[in-house]
């Protein structure tokens, strides 16, 4: 009996790849895990971080923010580790595979260690193994066409994210409840469930998948000399921009959910928790995919081409208003007012729909701009602006804190000094997309007798 190989090459079809209900099915459960634990992960540390004897032993808010952001900077870096692995050595099946199993082990030692020993060994495996794989998830879709069926790539990234989203809003729901109810081991300990089953999804769809062959040591000559590091080079300022994008949208997991402590809870007949109406982001998201895709764009296409710059571009201003809620919301909270939650739900719908035209037009970009040996290593470089967004973040949050506790930018002038950022960086983000001209790359196709 001959030995059962991979697919190495897309086969030339017209219809859906095989391998991307694995994708699928793995992307939902393992952002479920990723999504679940940040959820609580602020209130964690403010609320239920405990020493060795078992005795409160509590993180204040700003320490808080700033490790919950430095923990994300750290996640969204090591994916230029992990293209580094995948197109040079492992390949992307193996690199995912591998490091899933380093992300469960991280969601191990923060279930069965609620010290802040278990806190630090887990955000360490979990940022190593989430990030190393994260470049090869993406492009892994991106792998699974050919020529014939390319044009269904975009709408099968917009489900790529759809099924992120699915995943993580699920968890960002139910996850603050678990923990209210039963504790933070529970609330740690079901996203550690569904990152194993994540790990099983995927391994199923091992014969499914199209395997692109790592590179070797010819990835190291072509990125970064010739025509890959002119491509490097012409990236990176649209990535810079990005950048502010991602530290306004995380500090809806982090800020938001303190301020949240300070409002109404009780709204729609629901009494909220304060780390709880996150999920609101990615229910919208599930909504607004769809209708960007087949009514607004289409809408703005018949305006004026709706390219991918612009569509960032566009985002970028959308941003920056949904800054201005929260901004309010904080002045009212500092006049002794309580307002309700609600207003967060109409901050997360202007948040949301930037997170569509920035995030989700960043990953299909990313793909189509990268050569087809630098897949997973341009899509690490994408990834870097979550890093720098966040770093960003955790660096304003210490450079404003006083000694005696209080802060340079205080009660809404921390909202309106993000505002002013997004908005300047949208201006400046227009004559920097005018000027960028790319290249489309996807994948060849294999032979028609490739087994499926």
């Amino acid at each position: 009996m001959s030995k059962r190989e991979y697919i190495t090459a897309p086969l030339p079809s017209d219809k859906t790849p095989a391998g991307i209900p694995y994708i699928l099915g793995n992307e939902a459960a393992e952002r479920f895990a990723f999504y679940g634990m940040t959820s609580i992960l602020v209130i964690f540390m403010t609320t239920h971080l405990q020493n060795a004897d078992g005795a409160k032993a509590l993180m204040g808010e700003e320490r808080a923010k700033s490790i919950f952001h430095w923990f994300k900077a750290a996640a969204y870096f090591m994916p230029l580790i992990g293209a580094i692995v995948s197109d040079l050595w492992l390949g992307k099946f193996k690199t995912i595979f591998f490091f899933s199993i380093v992300y469960c082990l991280g969601f191990v030692a923060i279930v069965v260690d609620i010290t802040r020993a278990g806190l630090a060994i887990g955000l360490i495996l979990m940022a190593v193994g989430s990030g190393m794989i994260k470049p090869c998830v993406s492009a892994n879709v991106g792998d699974q066409f050919g020529k014939k069926n390319k044009h269904l790539m975009s709408r099968w990234f917009g489900w790529f994210y759809w099924s992120v989203n699915l995943g993580a809003c699920i968890s960002m729901f139910f996850c603050p409840l678990l923990r209210a109810w039963y504790g933070p081991q529970v609330g740690f300990g079901v996203p550690m469930v569904l990152m194993f089953l994540a790990t099983i999804v995927f391994w199923m769809g091992k014969w499914k998948f199209v395997h692109i062959k790592p590179a070797g040591s010819s990835l190291i000559k072509e990125t970064f000399t010739g025509e890959g590091l002119k491509i490097i080079l012409r990236l990176l300022p649209i990535y810079l921009f990005v950048g502010m994008f991602w530290s306004l949208f995380d500090q809806s997991q982090s800020a938001w959910v303190l301020q949240a402590e300070n409002m109404e809870l009780r709204w729609c007949w629901i009494t909220w928790l304060p780390d709880q109406i996150q999920f609101v982001n990615s229910l919208l998201i599930m909504i607004l995919i769809p209708l960007f895709a087949y009514l607004i764009y289409p809408a703005i296409n018949k305006v004026f081409p709706l390219t991918p710059l612009r569509k960032v571009g566009i985002g970028m201003f959308v941003a920056a208003l949904s800054f201005v809620t929260p901004a309010i919301i904080e002045a009212q909270i500092a006049a002794g007012a309580k307002p309700s939650i609600g207003w967060h739900f109409f901050a997360y719908i202007i948040l949301t729909a930037a997170e569509v035209m920035v995030s989700i037009t960043c990953l299909e970009f990313s793909y189509t701009q990268a050569p087809k040996k630098m897949k997973s290593f341009i899509m690490a470089i994408y990834l870097l602006s979550v890093t720098l967004g966040n770093a960003f973040t955790a660096a304003v949050n210490y450079i404003i804190e006083n000694e005696d506790g209080t802060r340079k930018l205080p009660g809404a002038s921390y909202y309106w000094f993000f505002v002013g950022a997004m908005f300047v960086t949208a201006v400046i983000f227009i004559p920097i997309a005018k000027r960028f001209h790319g290249h489309t790359f996807i994948q060849d196709e294999g032979p028609e007798n490739n087994e499926a």
